[in-house]
């Protein structure tokens, strides 16, 4: 089972679509695109308020990486 962390390679604010992108194996600007206008069409703050808690919640993959050669 993949587990999700936030992109350390392939980021623009947060690596939370890059991250995604990665679980899933779909090009993260896609990714990207459909959360623009899911924010748009969704009025902005619920999408806005659920990338913020993304961004705190989940770890960067180097932390996983790191806790994993240990």
């Amino acid at each position: 089972m993949k587990k999700f962390y936030r992109s350390t390679s392939d980021r623009k604010i947060a690596g939370i679509c890059g991250g995604i992108g990665e679980m899933l194996n779909i090009d993260s600007n896609i990714i990207r695109l459909f959360l623009i206008l899911a924010t748009l069409l969704s009025g902005f703050f619920p999408f806005v308020v659920t990338y913020i808690l993304a961004w705190i919640l989940f770890p960067e993959d180097s932390l996983i990486n790191e806790n994993n050669l240990k």
